[in-house]
């Protein structure tokens, strides 16, 4: 299914890149336009979703999954997590795939530090007042095996490093509000 974000009301962070065309981004945890679960929110477990993906183009060499939330009162949304170098081979992430020194990545991908300086999933976490923030959960499908990238960059410098190696994308975006203290 292709996600059109202009459908739901929403501004696409991806809009000013290159189109490229979609392909099938599933997950057991999270929905489309549906509220994240509490595992993935920072208060609670931290875990990232599962991510299962299909139907992609078969010139892909490899692939970078990443969570961002442009609706984060920063000026600059915030980058949740960034990982490259998931090897061509690899169509899913299991939940909890995303922590700390996880074993659950394969053998290669590199997790970059996301907003909070990490390099690991960082759940969702709005500040009270800041309504729904939308999460959107990419999984890039790259022309090349291997982005040669600094561990210690940023997601936005890997959206700059894989932006012409996309040769597709799959979305799914999740909702969350202010849980409380």
């Amino acid at each position: 299914m292709t996600f059109d974000p202009k459908a739901h009301g929403l501004i696409n962070p991806y809009a000013l890149m290159r189109a490229v065309p979609s392909f099938t981004l599933t997950s057991t945890d999270i929905q489309h336009g549906e509220p994240l679960p509490k595992e993935t929110y920072g208060a609670f477990d931290n875990a990232s979703p599962q991510l299962s993906w299909a139907d992609f183009p078969a010139e892909t060499q490899s692939f970078a999954v990443t969570c961002y939330d442009p609706d984060a009162p920063t000026g600059s949304g915030f980058w949740h997590w960034a990982v490259a170098n998931i090897p061509a081979t690899t169509t899913s992430l299991p939940s909890g795939a995303g922590a700390p020194d996880s074993t659950l990545l394969p053998e290669g991908a590199i997790t970059l530090p996301n907003e909070m300086r990490e390099p690991a999933f960082t759940g969702a976490a709005p500040p009270e007042g800041t309504g729904v923030h939308h999460y959107w959960f990419a999984v890039h499908a790259l022309s090349v095996p291997h982005i040669d990238i600094d561990p210690q960059a940023t997601p936005a410098a890997l959206g700059f490093t894989m932006r012409d190696v996309t040769l597709a994308r799959a979305v799914i975006v999740a909702t969350g509000e202010y849980q409380g203290d």
